[in-house]
């Protein structure tokens, strides 16, 4: 990205719009020349406070910083969609998301990653005596692999059946189940995303 191609308001800021690496929303704020450079260089997100008029790094007081992925301009250059790895929530709330309000958002695929981040910390906290995910993670690979097995085949027993909600509730467990074995191999649902985009770039030779 070429910072000199951007094209700044009259103010010298454009929007920073901040996405965590599952494409959830988390936050948007404002970036001057120099905010910019700083999230480049620093590697953490910072804006420039229009209240204040002063820089901040997100999470400096908090510690909910934003570890920088990768920033990318849109098509007229006068905002940025800002890749992330959110260290907490991004409101001052408290909630995960600017955008959480009293309603729960609709079923999407970038809620896997708050679940992921769930059961990241269950593996943390593993314990045999602990809850269901905690004594799997505790058991190890060879337990939670039986589990991924089992739930496979109840997937399949339910996909030659007619009960919609019985055959999805199955995919789910193994969803379920797969990210915890993921997780106790150090992998991610996003690593396999990625093996998934890299052979598609490389059967469409990286046009789509």
């Amino acid at each position: 990205m070429n910072p000199d191609a951007l094209r700044f308001g009259p103010d010298g800021l454009l929007p920073g719009i901040v996405q965590s690496p599952a494409g959830e929303v988390r936050m948007m704020a404002w970036l001057n020349r120099e905010a910019l450079r700083l999230t480049l260089e620093t590697g953490f997100v910072t804006f420039w406070s229009r209240s204040r008029q002063e820089l901040w790094t997100k999470g400096a007081t908090s510690g909910n910083r934003l570890k920088l992925l990768q920033v990318r301009p849109d098509c007229d250059g006068d905002a940025l969609l800002i890749l992330a790895e959110p260290e907490g929530p991004s409101c001052h709330r408290g909630t995960d998301s600017c955008f959480d309000g009293d309603e729960p958002w609709p079923a999407t695929l970038p809620w896997l990653g708050r679940l992921e981040a769930l059961l990241a910390s269950r593996r943390a906290a593993a314990d045999p005596a602990g809850s269901y995910t905690q004594r799997l993670f505790a058991q190890g690979v060879d337990r939670i692999g039986k589990k991924v097995v089992e739930e496979a085949g109840e997937v399949v027993i339910a996909a030659k059946n007619e009960d919609r909600e019985a055959f999805l509730g199955e995919a789910a467990d193994l969803i379920f189940h797969l990210d915890l074995l993921l997780l106790a191999k150090g992998a991610s649902l996003r690593d396999v995303v990625d093996v998934l985009q890299r052979r598609h770039a490389d059967a469409t030779g990286g046009k789509a």
